[in-house]
């Protein structure tokens, strides 16, 4: 019978080292293109599998990423905000061609995220994707920092605490959106999502919200700003405070897309008609935002583009290099509900 053949068989066969055979069929850039086919279509020849427990016992690496999903928990604990599905779609793709696997876990599985995962070597390194309440994990944050645990996260750059983030640039998606509606003759606009350090992502947003008002000449109107949280129920309790306080308002700016499917249940049970009476604007870009009626005015994220920053961030901290907070631009698209 015919031995297995191995890694140094490859070797021999593409003139070159085991080591750089092994770069080679985990996709490393250190490895030229030309070489890496080669040495990729001798092993396809030869039927060569990559014995990965023995891979990870003499590198002390795992080649696993663990994704771990945060959201407060909801009246249906299945439910997962869809924008963070896109995400997990981009980050597993991502970990798929630079070799590596990918464990799924939620937050609340679990009360010791590090020895779980990459002290146990189940991972070589942490994403942390979710919204939720900020000021509740931050302590946990601060452990893993503490213990050196290979992470980075989705979220607004937090400049207090050494974190390394992918966001979206909050502040210039919620400058953005208010410029817009103003530009659309729209002069008091309400905001519905949790301006404060319990959502980062929110706040920043609402701060962008409050400079183009400023700059506008228009007044920040507190009595129109109602907190809500990442959820279509919080949406629709917030529009309907706003609409029982009797504040004039001819325009909403939703803090996320949740939000502002849930306002927009609220408006049209009010007979409130949109966007003649009022514009309607969210933030996220999630599939069904094109889809409601009228067709949501929001601003897109780019969840593939921030998969793959995760990923290679991770991925370069792993590696013992120096990574950066990256923030993605946001891109305004412009329907039915506001200015198209």
């Amino acid at each position: 019978m015919k031995e297995k053949s191995t890694s140094f068989d490859i070797a021999f066969r593409a003139g070159v080292s085991q080591s750089t055979v092994s770069r080679a069929l985990r996709n490393s850039p250190l490895v030229n293109e030309a070489t890496r086919e080669k040495i990729q279509a001798i092993a396809k020849e030869l039927n060569y599998k990559v014995d990965k427990n023995a891979s990870s016992l003499r590198s002390q690496h795992s080649d696993t990423i663990a994704l771990l999903l945060f959201e407060d928990p909801t009246n249906d604990d299945s439910a997962i905000n869809p924008f963070f599905l896109s995400m997990l779609g981009s980050i597993t793709r991502a970990c798929s061609n630079r070799g590596y696997d990918l464990l799924v876990s939620f937050q609340q599985a679990s009360e010791d995220w590090h020895a779980d995962y990459e002290d146990s070597n189940k991972a070589d390194g942490l994403i942390l994707l979710g919204y939720g309440d900020y000021l509740s994990y931050e302590e946990k944050l601060l452990k893993l920092l503490d213990q050196e645990t290979h992470f980075v996260r989705w979220g607004a750059e937090v400049k207090n605490l050494p974190l390394i983030s992918v966001g979206c640039d909050n502040f210039q998606g919620g400058k953005e959106v208010a410029d817009h509606i103003i530009n659309q003759g729209r002069k008091q606009i309400a905001f519905l999502g949790t301006a404060s350090s319990h959502a980062p992502e929110f706040f920043d947003r609402y701060k962008g919200y409050c400079h183009a008002l400023e700059s506008h000449g228009l007044i920040v109107n507190d009595r129109i700003q109602f907190n809500a949280l990442y959820t279509e129920d919080a949406g629709y309790k917030a529009a309907c405070e706003l609409i029982a306080s009797g504040e004039k308002f001819d325009a909403i700016f939703a803090a996320c897309d949740l939000i502002a499917v849930g306002a927009l249940r609220a408006l049209q049970e009010h007979n409130i008609t949109i966007p003649e009476q009022v514009s309607l604007v969210g933030f996220d870009d999630i599939a069904i935002a094109s889809f409601t009626f009228p067709s949501l005015t929001t601003v897109k994220q780019d969840t593939q583009l921030a998969g793959e920053l995760l990923v290679e961030t991770l991925l370069t901290m792993i590696q013992g290099d120096e990574a950066k907070t990256t923030l993605i631009a946001p891109e305004l698209v412009i329907r039915k509900s506001c200015g198209s």
